[in-house]
């Protein structure tokens, strides 16, 4: 009896030392096939959003199922093309302009020195020059380019990957979990990749109305970075200033592209979104960004972009398991381990 009454008291610790040798054990796996793993599972994020859309064409329109399930994967396909094919040439113009650009951070920064001496804030304006002339700006772009060419690289596996799901899609009967998470995840993406276009035709007509260089490629940065929760749309918002700002100093255009992107922003995230989504994944805001820390560390920004749905997938295969759903609680917010 004392040693039952003893297992039964040590089982939560051992369950709990279970789960994190277990997620030590998952975190290594996925850091390690990377170059593997994070290619099949956007291919399995796209063949969900595609059978969704195949199935609404067919009832819709009567079109057959794999004839929807093509139309979907090459509609896909065209987008990150197109897509590709923005960045890279809003890349070359960036380089090809490098002088003007240069110039015009001198002129900035001699701009806000001269405002700052007005005020009695003196500032070493060589070492301002100098520090300014060390910015990463010319490394960033090159990274952008080097994880476009990553990008078509995968997207030759990611399309094989496709196909081979699409082909194990003979059996129409799918367990209840499987059809549950395809069911939410497709509504999800599907909704997120709306808002996320909305959002980049906004700011692509607010900022090629104000003229602003490299208003393509701001626009297609904005539908990607509209994807990751919370911190993307404030980036988003301010990416478009410091090329304003060089374009036109600190004037009018500026600040009316800044509250017009916010506007932009907070009515699609805020409002649109929310009345959309719902509660969306159910997941807790501190958690949600727990984890988008913890997948763009193990997978980088890819990660961050798919961070809110690898997490509610996690979430509802918990649910599930009398051992795990203490911890689907606690990503729901719920902080109950009872």
């Amino acid at each position: 009896m004392l040693i039952n009454s003893t297992a039964e008291k040590l089982a939560p610790i051992n369950n709990i030392c279970l789960m994190i040798l277990a997620g030590t054990a998952a975190t290594a796996v996925l850091v390690y096939t990377k170059s593997i793993l994070m290619p099949f599972v956007i291919a399995l994020f796209i063949s969900m959003v595609a059978s969704t859309l195949a199935e609404k064409m067919k009832h819709k329109w009567h079109v057959p199922h794999t004839l929807g399930l093509i139309i979907s994967f090459v509609t896909f396909l065209t987008l990150v093309v197109a897509s590709v094919v923005f960045i890279s040439n809003s890349i070359e113009s960036f380089v090809a302009g490098a002088d003007t650009y240069a110039d015009r951070l001198n002129d900035s920064l001699d701009w806000v020195l001269g405002h700052a001496r007005k005020y009695g804030v003196n500032i070493n304006a060589q070492f301002a020059l100098e520090t300014a002339a060390k910015l990463p700006i010319f490394n960033f772009v090159k990274s952008l380019g080097g994880m476009l060419m990553s990008m078509i690289t995968n997207l030759m596996l990611i399309t094989l990957f496709v196909i081979f799901i699409f082909m194990g899609k003979a059996a129409e009967d799918k367990p209840s979990l499987v059809g549950n998470i395809q069911e939410q995840m497709a509504f999800y993406l599907l909704v997120k990749i709306f808002v996320s276009f909305l959002a980049a035709v906004c700011t692509w007509i607010i900022l090629a109305t104000l003229k602003t260089e490299l208003a393509s490629m701001l626009a297609v940065l904005t539908f990607v970075l509209n994807f990751i929760p919370n911190i993307g749309p404030f980036i988003a918002t301010t990416l478009p200033l410091p090329v304003l700002f060089l374009q036109y100093g600190f004037d009018w255009r500026m600040i009316l592209a800044l509250c017009l992107l916010t506007t932009v922003h907070f009515v699609i995230g805020n409002i649109l979104e929310t009345k959309w989504l719902g509660k969306g994944m159910d997941l807790d805001p501190i958690i949600v960004l727990a984890c988008l820390i913890f997948w763009a560390l193990v997978w980088g920004v890819m990660g961050a972009l798919l961070a809110v749905p690898l997490t509610a997938i996690i979430k509802m295969i918990f649910e599930k398991n009398e051992t795990t759903r203490p911890l689907a609680n606690l990503l729901a917010g719920k902080y109950s381990f009872k």
